[in-house]
């Protein structure tokens, strides 16, 4: 099984070196940036397992970052860490999208304790909930997709664009976002895409129930 990947952002260098050497120690491949604006660089290039982020930074702060991702349709978990302990300050850190909070100063253990049942709950949610539409299966940590019980081959591209549709699904994307989410250059290049990812989900491609048109809109995926 590969190592998860974890990503630290902190404005702390001697903080984040000290938990990129622990977690490494303990199985984890790891990967650092001092500021959101860094992270999300890295988050373009890298599909994270999970996020351990600061909440008070210069610029960006930990919770407009979650919220930024969870608006792009990001939901890799993240764990918040935080000098402030008042309840609103943590309440306001989860509503924003984080999946847990972490008080500083902390023990490496509990931190690391605190990933491991982050991790633990996301692979649970992820098994118990493939997407199902018309007769495919598509989970989108595995990225394997069945059609009517058999495994259908996909592109990295068509995989991506179908892990953002089933992120949102039941709600349109634009093309311009799908383009944007998925590293596609242009709309008439995520058309292309959609049109090939068409023709394996689609029992009828000229008359669409998966993988829909909403004109003015963009695309939205039509699940059970």
């Amino acid at each position: 099984m590969d190592r998860y990947h974890i990503l630290i952002v902190d404005d702390d260098m001697r903080l984040r070196r000290l938990l990129q050497q622990y977690l490494a120690e303990n199985g984890f491949e790891v990967s650092e940036a001092p500021s959101a604006d860094e992270a999300h660089l890295l988050m373009d290039l890298i599909c994270f397992d999970l996020i351990v982020m600061d909440v008070m930074m210069p610029g960006t702060n930990g919770q407009d970052m979650v919220r930024m991702m969870r608006r792009e349709g990001n939901q890799t978990p993240v764990l918040m860490l935080t000098a402030m302990g008042e309840l609103d300050d943590r309440i306001s850190g989860l509503e924003a999208g984080a999946d847990d909070y972490l008080g500083k100063p902390f023990e490496p253990r509990e931190l690391l304790l605190r990933i491991h049942s982050i991790l633990k709950r996301t692979e649970r949610k992820t098994e118990g909930d493939n997407i199902l539409f018309g007769d495919c299966v598509f989970n989108s940590k595995t990225g394997l997709l069945l059609k009517g019980g058999q495994e259908m081959s996909l592109t990295g591209a068509e995989s991506d664009l179908l892990r953002v549709l089933v992120e949102n699904a039941g709600q349109p994307v634009s093309r311009e976002d799908l383009g944007r989410l998925t590293g596609t250059d242009n709309a008439r290049t995520v058309d292309v895409q959609i049109t090939r990812l068409r023709k394996k989900v689609e029992t009828d491609i000229t008359h669409p129930v998966c993988i829909q048109t909403m004109r003015g809109q963009g695309y939205v995926l039509v699940v059970k």
